[in-house]
C-alpha cells in the first residue's frame, strides 16, 4: 500500500496501480509535484506514469519462472547450512517459512520510528521544530513529538502518527 501527497495533502491511497491511475486521471499536470510513500517503510516510491509499454518481463534464468521464482544468492556459514539442511523440506522451505513468519510479525518500535524518520526527512526537513521532533521521536517521547509538530500540516502529522502506530 502507498500514500500520495500533493502540497502536503493526501490525495490518494491504496495499491500502487490504483494510486497511479488516480493520479494520472485527477492530477496529470501536477505529477512532478506528487510525492508517494510506501506505507510499510516510509520510503519514497517512484511511480512510472503513463507506462504504455506495460511491465518489463524479468530475464529468464534459473528458478521456477512460471511460479514467479527468481534465483538469488545467500551467503551463510557452514553451521547455518547444516541447520537448514536438517529442516523439513530442506533449506528453501525453511527460509520461506522464516521469511513468512517475519513478514507477519508486527514491526518493532525501532522499525516504526525509522519509518517515520524516512517519511519526515523527505517531507518536513525544513519545518519548524523538525530536529527537536526527531529527538523526541527517538527518545520515545510521543507527547514531545506531537507538541513539536502541532503547526505542521494535518495530513503530514496524521500520516506520521499512522506510521508510528497510532
Amino acid at each position: 500500500m502507498i500514500t500520495a501527497f500533493l502540497d502536503d495533502r493526501i490525495v490518494a491511497r491504496g495499491a500502487a496501480e490504483a494510486v497511479k491511475r488516480t493520479l494520472e486521471e485527477h492530477w496529470p499536470a501536477d505529477l512532478a509535484a506528487v510525492r508517494v510513500f510506501d506505507d510499510e517503510t516510509g520510503r519514497p516510491v517512484d511511480l512510472d506514469y503513463w507506462d504504455a509499454a506495460g511491465p518489463l518481463l524479468p530475464p529468464r534464468g534459473r528458478g521456477r519462472p512460471r511460479l514467479g521464482v527468481t534465483p538469488r544468492e545467500v551467503t551463510l556459514l557452514p553451521r547455518h547450512w547444516q541447520w537448514l539442511a536438517a529442516q523439513p523440506g530442506g533449506a528453501s522451505a525453511a527460509i520461506r517459512r522464516l521469511v513468512e513468519a517475519a513478514m507477519k510479525a508486527p514491526p518493532s518500535e525501532e522499525a516504526r520510528r525509522d519509518c517515520v524518520y524516512r517519511f519526515l526527512a523527505e517531507t518536513s526537513g525544513d519545518r519548524p521544530g523538525y530536529e527537536e521532533a526527531l529527538r523526541a521521536l527517538y527518545r520515545g517521547d510521543r507527547a514531545g513529538f506531537e507538541a513539536r509538530t502541532t503547526e505542521w500540516p494535518a495530513d503530514i502529522r496524521a500520516y506520521a502518527a499512522e506510521l508510528l502506530g497510532s
